[in-house]
């Protein structure tokens, strides 16, 4: 459930209407994952599409569930209704904090793979994990409990946006690496794509 709560802290809202009935959603591109996500709270809910209207976007897909006691835990953990900018890191236990990053990596984060001195006969593979968000104060207790974990300190960077970026290098996206995915099995919740990225630098370093 760790990674599913911070999945949602990338990708979810909570809404309401005037009849009070609560709702709390995750809209993403990746079908996937809400299927699994969908599976694991046992929900019956359709998952719903949205085709986007330019070919340069993707289709969106939204798991919508009907639960006002849901939403008022999601209340209690610090979530609101608009908490694109207030987003704070709730009260994750130090053992689930792997999962939580991996489901907030999964929804707003990236990671990127290239080479350095490409110039030279056998360039220098690197790579870059990112964490996004517009609420700094999230990324700075986020980037702390990496700290607590041992991850080397990342560079919190202002984007062009209204938004911040927790950038990790070399050193410390392996040591992310490691934290997020392990003990994951097949059946566990994570993006294989993102994933792949990091096993193909790995490799690439052999």
């Amino acid at each position: 459930m760790a990674y599913i709560l911070g999945f949602f802290a990338a990708d979810g809202y909570i809404t309401h209407n005037k009849r009070g009935a609560y709702f709390w959603c995750i809209q993403i591109t990746d079908k996937d994952i809400l299927e699994k996500i969908k599976k694991i709270i046992q929900a019956e809910h359709k998952i719903s599409s949205r085709i986007p209207k330019r070919k340069t976007e993707k289709t969106l897909y939204r798991l919508q569930i009907g639960s006002k006691e849901m939403c008022h835990d999601l209340y209690k953990l610090g979530f609101k209704e608009r908490k694109t900018k207030n987003l704070a890191l709730p009260n994750v236990p130090k053992k689930y904090l792997p999962d939580f990053s991996r489901g907030y990596f999964d929804g707003d984060g990236n990671v990127w793979v290239g080479f350095r001195s490409t110039k030279r006969v056998r360039p220098t593979p690197v790579i870059n994990t990112v964490f996004t968000s517009c609420s700094k104060e999230f990324l700075e207790e986020l980037e702390s409990g990496f700290l607590n974990a041992g991850i080397p300190q990342g560079a919190l960077r202002k984007g062009t946006g209204n938004y911040y970026r927790l950038v990790y290098s070399i050193n410390g996206s392996l040591k992310l690496y490691d934290f997020m995915y392990n003990g994951c099995i097949e059946d566990s919740l994570f993006l294989s794509r993102k994933k792949r990225i990091f096993e193909k630098f790995k490799s690439m370093r052999l």
